[in-house]
């Protein structure tokens, strides 16, 4: 399978498999942006790049707030369902777990996005924040809230992987 196919896939199913079971696309940054397109001599991080940045970041929020309202709201009409069968209401409960975990780790992701909307307002996204190089504008329009250059990544990867041993 080829690597648009993939990506293709990746966008338009529900869910995704990843190292840790299936993970709603929701939580995956949206990829319905157009790539930003370098300017000959442009500077990194500069005003236009910043705003892309910005908008991705934005949508990507709004996305996320706007499925914790969902859940809320189906988990309230849910629960106003009285189940007699007990494998009915475990399967309730089951499912209302694994719905509260996924938005836990939703709500860790908005506070990784306000994170990087700050550092744009501050001026410092985009930077390294292991040895302040750049991280490069393909790899945040890949991941934006990254904070780590490509290099310190894989060097805090391996560490990770060193001390689970």
């Amino acid at each position: 399978m080829d690597t648009k196919t993939k990506k293709k896939k990746t966008t338009t199913s529900s869910h995704v498999q990843g190292d840790e079971g299936h993970i709603p696309h929701h939580t995956m940054m949206p990829y319905k942006f157009v790539p930003y397109q370098l300017q000959k001599d442009e500077p990194y991080m500069n005003d236009r790049q910043l705003a892309h940045f910005r908008a991705i970041l934005e949508a990507w929020k709004k996305e996320l707030m706007k499925e914790v309202d969902n859940t809320i709201i189906e988990m309230k009409e849910a629960s106003v369902t009285v189940l007699a069968d007990p494998n009915d209401r475990a399967t309730q409960e089951e499912a209302f777990n694994l719905e509260l975990r996924t938005r836990d780790r939703e709500r860790k992701l908005i506070r990784k996005i306000e994170e990087a909307l700050q550092q744009i307002d501050d001026k410092e996204y985009g930077y390294c924040e292991s040895c302040g190089v750049e991280i490069g504008i393909r790899r945040l329009e890949a991941r934006p809230t990254a904070v780590l250059c490509i290099d310190c990544k894989t060097l805090d990867e391996i560490r990770e992987k060193r001390t689970a041993q």
